[in-house]
């Protein structure tokens, strides 16, 4: 009797000096992602949400681990809780595209999909960990269905501030939201009609892609910063590119990272699918190209800042979004994290991992 009092009198300190007390007398606050000190890299995968392996198989490609995981979600399917949580345990927070297809925006805005976005909001706040979400992307574009040409700037305002809306009565304020849209270059419509407003908009996203090898930072993202800039001051994240299959591919993937640290974007998701179907339809794949692949790791190294896995591999094994929000991918914390695991044995790692997730 006397060894179990002792034991759990020594858990009790631990638990203390770790902040894992904190759970057992209070809730922790659900917060957003916050606004990285420098820029986070993502990706997406074409298999997820369902398999991690395709992000896996680009870390070890690269040696770059992602800070935001992308998937596209279908309307009516649910939040994948599993998938975020394996993001979350890989240091990355996950960005889900919400494409409201095979639903009208006016049928969004009057609540008849209130039950699906409650179910999901749910499902949300019960991950706990901060979820970019992002509602009918590229909509000054004309080829979505909640688009320009197909849905009234008005109706999809109001379809946003409604989705928020949900949320918000759900509780659900560990939600980062992400407005998406694409490059004016390659849309049919002024942005600022489709904007909803800085109460309901968190994080400002814009999609873009070199196509040629004529295209340059400023040529695709430059006028569309600029507008952007006319009407808010929300953080800019590159939430999707990739450089094509050009002839100067490699100093253009440069100039890529060059223009994201110029600008001071929260981040850039990099599009990592094949899909071979003309200019706008490339393939983006890194893991094929290994000129390409290693101008990605020079860039990131050179602008971000950034250590790769590959060249710190120690550093991997301690989970951190903590870390992650402040843009490093290695960094003091990772490896005082390495050295305790290694030379206190497993409880204390487990306390240190646990300790970690109320400072994200």
């Amino acid at each position: 009797m006397r060894r179990v009092t002792i034991a759990a009198m020594v858990a009790v300190v631990l638990l203390a000096a770790t902040g894992c007390l904190t759970p057992l007398t209070s809730l922790q606050p659900l917060t957003p992602v916050p606004t990285p000190a420098s820029p986070l890299v993502g990706i997406y995968e074409p298999g997820a949400p369902g398999s991690w392996s395709q992000i896996a198989e680009f870390t070890d490609a690269t040696g770059v681990k992602p800070g935001i995981v992308l998937y596209y979600s279908a309307w009516n399917e649910p939040f994948s809780t599993s998938f975020a949580q394996t993001a979350w345990d890989h240091d990355a927070y996950v960005l889900v595209q919400l494409e409201p297809k095979g639903v009208t925006l006016a049928s969004i805005a009057a609540g008849g999909s209130d039950a699906y976005l409650r179910s999901y909001a749910d499902a949300v706040v019960a991950f706990g960990h901060p979820v970019i979400l992002s509602f009918g992307h590229e909509m000054n574009g004309t080829w979505y269905s909640w688009g320009y040409g197909h849905a009234s700037p008005a109706m999809f305002v109001a379809a946003w501030r409604h989705v928020v809306r949900v949320f918000r009565a759900a509780g659900a304020a560990n939600v980062t939201w992400l407005w998406t849209a694409n490059t004016i270059q390659g849309a049919s419509s002024s942005l600022r009609q489709w904007w909803p407003g800085a109460a309901w908009v968190s994080w400002i996203g814009i999609a873009g892609y070199f196509y040629l090898a004529t295209d340059s930072f400023g040529s695709v993202f430059g006028s569309t910063i600029a507008e952007i800039r006319t009407f808010s001051s929300a953080p800019l994240l590159i939430a999707e590119t990739a450089v094509g299959i050009t002839a100067d591919r490699e100093s253009q993937i440069d100039a890529l990272f060059a223009g994201v640290r110029a600008e001071r974007l929260a981040g850039v998701v990099w599009f990592d699918a094949a899909q071979h179907a003309g200019r706008y339809h490339q393939d983006w794949r890194l893991e094929d190209d290994p000129a390409a692949r290693a101008a990605f790791i020079a860039a990131i190294v050179t602008y971000l800042g950034q250590v790769s896995p590959r060249i710190a591999p120690a550093e991997r094994s301690v989970a951190g979004p903590a870390r992650a929000a402040s843009g490093q991918i290695g960094g003091s914390i990772g490896t005082l994290g390495t050295s305790l695991s290694a030379g206190a044995g497993p409880n204390l790692e487990m306390t240190f991992r646990c300790g970690r997730g109320f400072h994200a």
